[in-house]
């Protein structure tokens, strides 16, 4: 009986040295898990931050997208007003030549054929240049004001009424869509 219980011992010791070796690689491959854990949690972190990232850069790129697109839109807009601005200030001289060869036919009285075409041209071309946003600055008369007149020089008012008054016109000022195109030249009364 003893060495039944001896041979029950023993084996209770081997059955027990099994165990506790089991148990042991068990808390071995748990640490394992757990270090395997953590190792892919702190992956799947680094791959949301760069997924945050990822979306952060692409909303930026798209709102700059948005800008530069916007910003093209307004300078394509801007380039089409300023090339028709430059087209209608070279139109200019041409409007000063005519209201001159008005100025000379009306006080000339040789010929009303010539006077009335030259003032055909001159409707037509004027009509024309309204139609795309052109009006003449009325100046004679007016107060002198600096945002759409440029003084020449000036004159001794012939009356008192007069002073600080635009006398004459040397050439006409235009404003094309509100904007000052050409500043009227005139002669002010001091």
């Amino acid at each position: 009986m003893a060495e039944k219980k001896i041979k029950e011992g023993v084996h209770d010791s081997k059955h027990l040295a099994a165990l506790e070796a089991r148990i042991e690689g068990l808390n071995e491959q748990l640490e394992e898990a757990k270090a395997a854990s953590g190792e892919a949690e702190k992956k799947v972190k680094e791959a949301e931050e760069k997924a945050d990232a990822a979306k952060a850069d692409y909303l930026r790129l798209m709102a700059e997208f948005d800008t530069f697109r916007r910003r093209t839109a307004e300078e394509k807009l801007a380039l089409v007003s300023s090339a028709s601005a430059d087209t209608i200030k070279g139109l200019l001289p041409i409007l000063d030549d005519c209201e001159i060869a008005l100025d000379a036919l009306e006080k000339s009285s040789d010929s009303a054929a010539a006077k009335e075409g030259t003032e055909m041209i001159f409707t037509k071309l004027t009509s024309y240049l309204k139609g795309k946003g052109l009006e003449r600055i009325e100046a004679k008369g007016q107060e002198f004001d600096t945002e759409l007149h440029e003084a020449v020089t000036t004159f001794p008012a012939p009356s008192e009424e007069l002073k600080g008054k635009v006398i004459d016109v040397v050439q006409t000022g235009y404003t094309l869509g509100g904007k000052v195109l050409r500043y009227a030249k005139v002669v002010v009364g001091a």
